[in-house]
């Protein structure tokens, strides 16, 4: 695939689920926990984020190691399909076993285990949903991909706005409603996409082959042990959050920690999106021994530009933006908000340069990373959860995301023997030295609302990263009249 093949598809897959995400996280994810309340919808959240930290019993690696096979090796689909589908059903029970084991472990009990079920056969539900996809955009098929990166968000945004919104429900909106749209939306999604898998492949039958299954998961492992580590480190503050403190105020503080992770958690899912293209592009480009500077330097420029005018932007106009989602939690978010947003910056490149580290294989690499990660993490929710409540799991939250970040840039530099010079670090210097006081001044200039002022901001950094080179019109203009492979 050529760099301009990269942006074009790139520019679709965030077109899409900028029309679609923000709208589900922002707006009925939000209006579930306006709804419901912050400390019912901080029950759901930490259950959620607790099945999150098994993942890697649910996927082993499986994924990312097919994504990384099929795209180096698309004559492989055919067989491993069969198999993989048997897997993943094994994987599942395993799931299970494991979620239940551990949840009665640590003192879930009846609606927590009921509640845990469901939560647990939609994470079951996704994983599968990955792995399908992660077929699709093995072989390239970014324009497919895109659309059913957004399908069961479009399925929920409708099933969950009539039951919000609609006047269709008979009493108040419940928790479990929220988990049960999912379930249908994941199983709609599922179906679409296995349609579209079955036309390129070959399935005869399925294939239980217990030696394939021993052979892909030792091969996976080191894939779904990076995986569970970054999910350690990533989900596990609102879990620490309901179980360090007392009963009541613990759920309450995990949905407060909610509020404000939900909005940096949507952003990041724009680095994220990078990551989707970049893994499968890296694989074969290293595989192909193709000079990867060119995507490396398109990316950082991209990645930096936005995640630093979210965060700068977003930090000064802080107060009114939480208000304008959270107007019953707002005082508190607004606190968690305040510390947390700044882990958008290394978050977004832990998505370049851990993606770049993990097409080329350097998978111990990034489980050091991710294991220093997981000791930060945990260290420093222990020492200031019972003092700070929800704003000490958002200190531990950056000052994990920024060492995993730095720690795997360096490793990227070395592993793959990119001068550092080569990146444009001079532009992004300048960038933020103009941005931050034009920013910071925005306030007493702008008296045309948030919504205006936010809008204004984020085209003056457009304006600003063309003229520092951050952004160019030669890459924009490659978006077009390009050719899915």
């Amino acid at each position: 695939m050529k760099q301009k093949d990269f942006v074009f598809n790139l520019c679709l897959l965030i077109f899409l689920n900028l029309l679609v995400k923000p709208f589900w996280m922002l707006g009925v994810d939000v209006g579930v926990q306006n709804s419901v309340g912050a400390e019912s919808y901080g029950f759901y959240f930490s259950i959620l984020n607790f099945t999150l930290l098994f993942n890697m019993v649910l996927d082993m690696g499986t994924t990312n190691f097919n994504n990384r096979t099929i795209a180096q090796n698309n004559q492989l689909l055919d067989k491993h399909l069969s198999s993989y589908i048997i897997l993943r059903l094994l994987l599942g029970v395993a799931y299970f076993i494991v979620i239940f084991a551990v949840a009665l472990l640590i003192g879930y009990r009846g609606d927590q285990l009921k509640l845990l079920f469901w939560i647990g056969l939609n994470q079951f539900l996704n994983a599968f949903l990955l792995y399908l996809r992660s077929n699709i955009s093995a072989l390239l098929m970014f324009k497919t991909d895109s659309v059913l990166s957004v399908t069961d968000k479009l399925l929920m945004i409708l099933f969950c706005g009539l039951l919000l919104w609609g006047n269709v429900a008979d009493g108040p909106f419940r928790i479990e409603w929220f988990v049960w749209c999912q379930t249908v939306a994941y199983l709609i999604t599922i179906a679409i996409a296995l349609c579209i898998v079955l036309k390129k492949a070959k399935l005869r039958k399925l294939n239980w082959n217990l030696a394939f299954f021993a052979v892909i998961i030792k091969k996976s492992f080191p894939y779904a042990l990076v995986t569970f580590l970054m999910a350690c480190y990533y989900r596990i503050d609102s879990v620490m959050l309901e179980r360090l403190l007392p009963s009541g105020t613990g759920a309450e503080q995990s949905g407060i920690y909610a509020s404000a992770f939900r909005l940096m958690d949507t952003l990041a899912m724009i680095a994220y999106l990078f990551s989707v293209i970049l893994l499968p592009l890296f694989s074969k480009m290293l595989k192909q021994k193709e000079n990867v500077m060119p995507v490396v330097r398109t990316s950082l420029s991209l990645l930096f530009l936005f995640s630093v005018t979210a965060v700068v932007i977003l930090y000064v106009y802080r107060e009114p933006v939480i208000r304008l989602f959270y107007p019953d939690i707002a005082e508190s978010s607004v606190a968690v908000f305040r510390l947390i947003i700044f882990g958008l910056v290394p978050i977004s490149m832990i998505y370049l340069f851990g993606t770049l580290l993990t097409a080329n294989g350097s998978m111990k690499e990034l489980n050091i990373t991710a294991a220093i990660g997981i000791v930060i993490n945990v260290t420093v929710n222990l020492l200031l959860i019972p003092r700070m409540q929800a704003c000490g799991s958002a200190v531990a939250s950056f000052c994990t995301q920024f060492t995993v970040a730095l720690l795997q840039f360096i490793l990227a530099l070395w592993i793959l023997k990119i001068p550092f010079s080569s990146l444009p670090w001079f532009r992004c210097l300048i960038f933020v030295a103009v941005l931050i006081p034009v920013a910071s001044f925005a306030p007493r200039i702008l008296h045309v609302g948030t919504l205006w002022s936010l809008l204004i901001l984020g085209i003056f950094s457009l304006a600003l990263g063309f003229a520092t080179g951050l952004l160019r019109f030669q890459g924009v203009k490659t978006m077009y009249n390009v050719n899915e492979e």
